[in-house]
This record gives C-alpha cells, structure tokens and sequence, in this order.
C-alpha cells in the first residue's frame, strides 16, 4: 500500500456501544445514493471511504469488507442485496489487538483485508505491517467474529487472500511493505495449514512487477475453469491500474494482462477491489478511486470473460483493457431495494451509537454514555497525554467517514456541564483539522473556531474566531462543499447560522480520508472532570442553492 496525494474530482468503538445489527427497516436520507430508481445506478456505489475493499456473495447478498488502519472498531462489514444499495451491519473487530493502540497509530494496524467464504465461515485475512498476517472468522457475517489469530508472523507482509483449492489444500497470496520489508512490487505465495490459521512454508515469488508494473500489491486470489488467478493493482494508488494474472499451477508461471485502466474517464487509479456474481450469473467488479480528502471511494464495475480472461468496465476498442462506467444498469437480482446509501446520522436516541461511528485507537469505557441522559450522547472531557502536541495525539475523537461530496452536519451541544478550560464540538479530522466548539473560561461560556495546518508534525493549534455565548446550549454545523471545503457555524439567539473563522480545506488524514464527528477535552490530567452532551447529531444533503464554493484559509 502506498500512500496517496490529493486530488480534485468531479462531483458524481466503544463494544458496549456499537450494535451488531443495523435495521433493516427504512433509513432516514442519506447524503449519497448510487441507485437511481429507474434500474441504473452512477458510481461511484459508496462515496465513502472503504479503502481497499472485497466482497463475496452468499446466495442473494452480499457482504463487504473493507481497511480501518488505527481507527476503532475495525474492519466494517456492509451488506447489501443488489451490489449498488449498502448498509453498515456490523464490525469484525471491535477492538484492536495490541495496548499499542490504545494511543493514535495513523496508518498501521489494519491493512487491506480480504473477505471469503468456505465450507460454511466467513473468514477475513488482513495484514498489519509491523507484526504479520492475521485471521478472523465466523459463521454470521452479522454476529461475533473470532478472536485474531496470528497467521504468519512477520514484518512487511500485507495485503493477504486465502485460497481454498479443489484438492483440500490452502494457500495465501500476500504482498510487501517496502517501508517495513525492504522490498516491494512482488507477490508471494504460501501454503497455509488445512484448517487456515498458520503458514507452513516460507512461500514462493510469483510475480515481480519491477519493469512494467511496479508497485504491484492488494492480490485477490481466485480459481476459475482450472486457471488460477491474481487479481493486482499496481502503479501506485492515485495513478495506478488493474492486473489479472493467471497460470494453470499454483506455482505459476503466471501470465500477466492489464484489464482495467482510467483510460478517457476522469476516474484515477482504478484498481485493487473484488470479483463477485450476481444471481443470475453476471460478473462484477468491485474497486476504490482515490479520492483526495474524501479517501477511497468505492465504484461498481460489470465485468465479462473473453478467452478466460477478465474483462472489466467498457472496452470500446476490444483490447482487453477497459476503463471505467459512469452509468449502468444494475445487476439483476430478486430483491426489492428502496435506494439507500449507509447511515450517517444518528438521534442518540437509542440504547447503542450508530455502526458509522469510530475512535482513532482503542476506547476507553468512560469516554461516552447514551444512558446519563434520555435522548443524548455524553462525552467526557479526556485529559490530554502528557507528550499532547494537538489533537492528532488524541484516541478520544468519535468520527465518521466523509458520505458524500457535499452535505451538511449539525447537532446540539450542551455544554453546561464543562469545567473550566475544557471544550467540546465538531471537527474536521485530517493530517489538517479544524472544529467549531462551546469552551468555559472565567468569563463563562464562549464558542470558539480553531485551525491546526500539519497536526501530523506536531504544530499547535491557532484560534481563528471565539464569540461569548449567552447559554452553553447551542446548536452547531458542519457545512461541506465541492473539493472537501467546510465551514463551521453555530446558531446564535436570533435564530441565525454565524461562521466562524474562514473556509476550511480539509486534507486527509494517513492513509485515510477526512473524517467529521465530535470531540470533549480536557487540558489538565486532573482527576476530575466535566462532560458535554450532544443531541441528534444529523447529516443531510447540502441544498443545491447551496453548493456554491468559497475560499479557503489555506496556506
């Protein structure tokens, strides 16, 4: 995995918290939604960040999974009946497994997973660059998952799939982290134990993509009329391309074909996803864009078999390489599926947070309750660690991922309860972030905006705006734009939104898109300490008399 750059594009946890189940009943509108009820559907199918994501099919449904890096719970499970409409249903890990991630760790723990099904489980592989390749599995994509277990132990290899073959055996693709191993653009094979859970051999190279294709990585395994196949991305996140490579021994030799490029489209990079079929036999492919602050967004791909070679997208020359589609029909299948896109609000009116919410690291039992009082979420104002530099340092951040290109996020906030110093709002959480917040000082209580450019090298925040507020009980928003560019505003006594300080360009975090969501801090590491509590923390669709773009404090 390599990291990526910004980019503009065209506009197209807490355990005890987080239920295992989403509802299947309606949703509240979400700000994105692929399905255009006439039986077609524009991608991209997740305007979210779903970095490197995989599928499988079980009979009529699909699940998804996807990377989580630091942030908790990890590795989301979506589900879906039609490929295009997706539901968040659950999480595999609600905790990470090392105290390590107790504390940020921006870009490491889990990387690039891979979902498949056998003999009645569902496993999910995924590497951790710095420890080895581990295992998780159950038979209820929707219930509890296993505990991990340590597939193979060692630095540098990502990017894991499983592959059950025909005469009992097991084997894993898996790829390199030059920044932990010292090599990359190869894949490698290994043989894995009949039951899956340890590596029996050192493995064998399969592919070198020094040349013609480097940065070769994220492998899904695959079998198919006696022809093993390596689906592979290569050529970098933003800029790259798809590969299939195929070969009749496990062992290789394995020929090599580029089946998936940008191509005329303004869709960069396209690769690195899964092959899955529809009921009634078509073939799809599912893949991520990278998408600057708005992380890797996720595209639906139909998908054909010509010679025994994958064919992917539109190929209008018929050369085997196609390029991505903006529009197409959906695949066919017997479900009957009122458009939707996962859940981005949540009423706090329930007895657990919605499944869109994550920590930046492994949580604490005190930082949040739905049950001090009816109707909100508290947050405790954490004390900052000794060594804080900003709020980069800081696992107490309850975010979501970015749902759409333009939308609007609000809540209350009642900050009565605050001690003196202490502060809660709503953020922007990227390698750059900023919030909008109710902080007390002396003089009571005050709204105030704050900028932090470069949080990831330590530099300090700067207040941007700060009004005295009458009562600590105020409603505040997040207004996002075109290209990621928000505005903080609070509502003031005349029933008024007030900006607060300029426009804000959001950046994306390490290896993840920008996340919006709220914040309770506290600067000192007394032992006592106040609390804020949020009620109905909506997100809806930016009006389009609204869209208009503005300028930015940026550098």
């Amino acid at each position: 995995m390599t990291p990526r750059r910004p980019l503009t594009i065209p506009v197209v946890a807490l355990t005890w918290l987080l239920s295992a189940a989403a509802p299947a009943a309606a949703q509240d509108p979400t700000p994105w939604q692929s399905d255009n009820g006439d039986g077609t559907y524009t991608n991209p199918v997740l305007f979210a960040d779903y970095s490197d994501p995989d599928a499988v099919a079980d009979g009529g449904e699909f699940y998804l999974t996807a990377s989580s890096f630091n942030c908790v719970p990890g590795l989301p499970i979506l589900h879906s009946r039609d490929l295009v409409n997706w539901q968040i249903v659950n999480h595999a890990l609600p905790r990470l497994y090392d105290e390590a991630f107790d504390r940020p760790q921006h870009g490491n723990g889990v990387w690039a997973p891979s979902l498949r099904q056998h003999d009645g489980w569902f496993y999910i592989y995924w590497g951790d660059p710095d420890r080895g390749i581990y295992m998780v599995r159950t038979q209820d994509p929707r219930g509890d998952w296993s505990e991990p277990t340590l597939v193979k132990q060692a630095h540098g290899n990502i990017d894991p799939c499983p592959l059950w073959d025909d005469d009992g055996k097991v084997y894993m693709v898996h790829a390199f982290a030059h920044s932990r191993a010292g090599i990359n653009s190869l894949l490698s094979v290994v043989e894995l134990s009949p039951d899956g859970t340890q590596a029996i051999d050192k493995g064998w190279i399969v592919y070198d993509g020094h040349g013609d294709n480097p940065t070769v990585e994220g492998p899904k395994f695959y079998k198919r009329n006696g022809y093993y196949y390596i689906f592979a991305p290569a050529g970098g996140v933003a800029e790259g391309w798809q590969l299939v490579l195929r070969s009749r021994n496990v062992r290789g030799p394995y020929e090599v074909r580029r089946v998936l490029s940008q191509g005329a489209t303004e869709v960069n990079g396209p690769h690195q996803g899964a092959w899955v079929q529809a009921p009634d036999g078509s073939d799809w492919f599912l893949h991520f864009q990278d998408a600057g602050p708005y992380g890797r967004i996720v595209h639906l791909q139909p998908l054909r078999w010509i010679d025994n070679w994958p064919v992917i997208g539109d190929d209008a020359d018929g050369d085997g390489e196609g390029e991505p589609v903006l529009r197409h029909a959906k695949p066919v299948t017997s479900a009957v599926v009122t458009p939707h896109g996962p859940v981005a609000s949540d009423k706090c009116d329930g007895p657990e947070l919605g499944l869109q919410w994550q920590w930046h690291g492994n949580p604490q039992e005190s930082w949040a309750s739905l049950d001090a009082r009816q109707g909100w979420l508290r947050l405790a104002a954490t004390p900052r660690p000794a060594e804080f530099r900003n709020l980069w340092d800081t696992s107490s951040l309850l975010l979501q991922k970015f749902p759409a290109p333009e939308f609007v996020a609000r809540c209350t906030l009642d900050g009565s309860d605050l001690r003196e110093g202490e502060s809660a709002g709503m953020l922007v959480m990227g390698r750059d972030y900023a919030y909008v917040a109710v902080e007390r000082s002396a003089k009571g209580w005050q709204v105030v905006g704050r900028r932090c450019r470069h949080a990831d090298t330590g530099r300090e925040e700067a207040t941007v705006a700060e009004e005295q507020l009458a009562s600590p009980c105020v409603e505040l928003r997040v207004v996002v734009r075109d290209g990621a560019v928000c505005e903080f505003e609070y509502l003031d006594d005349g029933g008024n939104w007030q900006t607060i300080g300029p426009a804000f360009q959001a950046r994306e975090g390490r290896w993840i898109g920008a996340k919006v969501g709220l914040f309770c801090q506290s600067p000192t590491a007394a032992e006592q300490h106040g609390h804020a509590d949020m009620d109905r923390f909506i997100v809806e669709r930016l009006p389009p008399s609204d869209s208009a773009k503005t300028g930015t404090d940026s550098p």
